[in-house]
């Protein structure tokens, strides 16, 4: 059983909950990097939950303001969230593809992250995998499962966080 504020109820969390649950993203991300556990890319992560869906621990969809308007890329959007669904992998949404891209190719000021080629990293859709060797045992990871849980027993089934610059 829960304990919910009056403002959780209503599906509002303070500030100071999403910047946890921001810091909590970054503290995965960085540490799933070094281990080979993420997938970028839309195309990509399709490939890799359709292989082993069993295997992904979460997935990010991120958009910018302009990538609203982006009809394709919002049907590759719904069409992984009903995936994500049905599969029971927690979802996340995050508006700020730039810094999502600093965090995963560990580019600084305006370049955001690179692929191999120089080409942009696709960062739409990106998604943390389990290492195979152990049982991932993350404090950070275990703060955005229940961050999810909370929100979709709340019918927000894609909560959405804001990654702050930095």
């Amino acid at each position: 059983m829960y304990n919910m504020t009056f403002e959780e109820l209503n599906g509002d969390y303070s500030q100071e909950r999403m910047d946890t649950v921001a810091k909590a993203l970054e503290e995965v991300l960085t540490s799933a990097l070094p281990q080979g556990c993420i997938t970028v890319g839309v195309y990509e992560a399709a490939k890799s939950l359709n292989v082993d869906p069993d295997n992904v621990v979460l997935c990010i969809l991120a958009t910018d303001d302009e990538d609203v308007k982006d009809v394709a890329l919002q049907i590759h959007f719904t069409l992984i969230q009903a995936f994500c669904c049905e599969n029971d992998i927690n979802i996340l949404r995050v508006n700020n593809t730039r810094r999502l891209a600093e965090i995963l190719g560990g580019g600084g000021g305006g370049g955001g992250g690179k692929q191999s080629g120089g080409e942009p990293l696709d960062v739409h859709c990106v998604l943390v995998t389990s290492p195979h060797s152990t049982s991932w045992k993350d404090p950070a990871l275990s703060k955005l499962n229940r961050f999810c849980r909370e929100s979709r027993c709340m019918d927000q089934w894609v909560p959405i966080i804001n990654l702050p610059e930095r």
